[in-house]
Order: structure tokens, then sequence, then C-alpha cells
């Protein structure tokens, strides 16, 4: 079977939001790099933020600095899920655009 045929099976044979799930892996890491790098500053600062804040909880005269160092870090928590969130609907709508791309060029050369 020729590539172009295997893709129309392939299109043809799965629902939009199948074809979406199945087809990611292949791609995923390729865009996945600039979402790790953002995870992982995040978590980087994140656990900068926590460690002076801890050392500040020490000293009297920097607790009120602790407190807001651990204010931020909770905020920036918060930045953990939506980074990924971010990536998923990044691929997802990058995936639908394919497989409407590919539903049309199946349809026309019907």
């Amino acid at each position: 079977m020729s590539n172009l045929t295997n893709e129309k099976a392939d299109v043809q044979k799965h629902s939009k939001d199948q074809y979406v799930d199945i087809k990611m892996g292949k791609h995923d890491l390729f865009f996945k790099k600039s979402y790790e790098v953002l995870y992982t500053v995040n978590d980087f600062l994140l656990g900068l933020w926590f460690l002076i804040g801890s050392v500040c909880f020490y000293f009297e005269a920097a607790k009120t600095w602790g407190v807001s160092l651990f204010v931020l870090g909770s905020l920036q928590m918060l930045i953990r899920p939506t980074i990924r969130l971010a990536h998923r609907i990044h691929l997802k709508n990058i995936y639908r655009k394919e497989y409407e791309n590919k539903q049309k060029k199946s349809l026309s050369s019907r």
C-alpha cells in the first residue's frame, strides 16, 4: 500500500478526536522541548524561592521576606499545570489542523 493510501485509510478509520490523540506521539518531543525548558526553569525558581524563604525564617528581621517568597513560590506552583495545559492545547490544535488538512486532501482526491 502506498504512503498516500495509508494516510487516507488512517484518516477515514479514526474519528477526529482519536486521530489527534493517536498521532501526537510522533511530534511530541519536537514541540515539547520549549515547554520542557519553561517547566524546568519554573521548577528551579520555585525551589530557589522556597529555599531562600526557609532560610529567611531563621532571622527575625527577614521573616517578612520569607513569607513573601513562600507566596511567590505558591503562585509559581500554579504556573506548572498552566505550562502543561498550554502545551497540550498547542499540540491538540496543531494535530487538529493536520487532521483537517488530511481530510480535505482525502475528499478532494476522490
